[in-house]
């Protein structure tokens, strides 16, 4: 049974009809249309239309970047996009005759890895997406956790350093602002134009311009054995490491799946992540160190995982 996989990011809207085994056998896309409600339910709309033309379907999974209700047909709060408690399963449902599941975009992301992706062979796994931002997904025993409102797993503003660095959710020293891309350019920015030569190669490699700097250009760099640029993702996954031993208290995964842009690094980000996951882990050396793994699912995660949540409810 085929479904539909809808991933509505901040710029684009991406669409694909998945199977049941995780494949998207076709996709379209669309420009999204941030500042307006009506027409970005018409561009999901649309979407649908064009993929039922070629194929039959049972069901459409939407996922959203913002914090969905626990009934998964209303998005509550989106910070980049114009929905405000907006029904917008019910709206889409009335105009393509299908029923319409929403869920996170994180979740739908990480429930794709949890099903066919890196963490398939486990039952308690915690997805990070390492992105502009910091998304969180959880499985528990094979269930992904919504929590009471459906706003679990928001780890991005778990508390990390107080009175640390300003957050865009308007408290200060969240996760986010230590393990995002957002957080790795500011830092390279800010080091390349400080008096360090540790920096300088990386500010040469932008041209002079430390404002072209940005996560790719890092991560390039330290791929071809830059030291400062290895320097700033072994930062970075210092700080997902630290966070990650601290979910482990409360959580206890078996994995860690690390998607997102940044995820591109592999173990140039992982293995400091997971030096400082075994140091700061409470009762380290009388329990099991949780996996560290890339995400598999890629750019597709989103759309697979939004479709296999609205297929399975169908």
């Amino acid at each position: 049974m085929h479904s539909i996989g809808v991933d509505i990011g901040g710029t684009k809207i991406a669409a694909g009809v998945v199977d049941e085994e995780g494949r998207i056998v076709a996709s379209t896309r669309r420009v999204t249309p941030a500042t307006d409600q009506d027409l970005i339910q018409s561009a999901v709309v649309d979407a649908v239309h064009e993929l039922r033309e070629d194929h039959e379907v049972a069901a459409v999974g939407i996922g959203a970047a913002g914090f969905v209700g626990a009934d998964r047909r209303t998005i509550v709060f989106a910070a980049n996009l114009a929905w405000r408690d907006a029904a917008i399963a019910d709206e889409v449902e009335g105009r393509i005759d299908l029923p319409v599941v929403v869920e996170n975009d994180a979740n739908a992301a990480g429930w794709a890895e949890f099903r066919f992706g890196a963490a398939q062979d486990a039952s308690d796994m915690l997805m990070l997406t390492v992105g502009t931002g910091l998304g969180g997904a959880l499985v528990l025993d094979g269930r992904l956790v919504r929590g009471s409102g459906g706003f679990a797993g928001e780890v991005a503003h778990m508390n990390l350093v107080p009175e640390g660095q300003w957050c865009g959710c308007g408290r200060r020293g969240c996760l986010e602002q230590y393990t995002s891309g957002t957080a790795l350019v500011r830092a390279a920015r800010a080091r390349a134009v400080s008096s360090e030569p540790l920096y300088a190669p990386l500010l040469e490699r932008a041209g002079g311009d430390a404002s072209a700097i940005d996560g790719p250009m890092v991560t390039h760099a330290a791929q071809e054995g830059d030291e400062g640029a290895l320097a700033l993702l072994a930062e970075l996954g210092h700080w997902l490491g630290y966070g990650a031993a601290s979910l482990s208290a409360v959580l206890d995964p078996e994995i860690f799946v690390v998607g997102g842009g940044v995820s591109s690094a592999g173990d140039l980000l992982l293995d400091p992540a997971r030096t400082a996951y075994a140091s700061e882990l409470v009762a380290r050396g009388h329990r099991p160190l949780a996996r560290f793994a890339v995400a598999r699912t890629g750019n597709g995660a989103g759309m697979i995982g939004a479709a296999d949540l609205a297929r399975q409810d169908a």
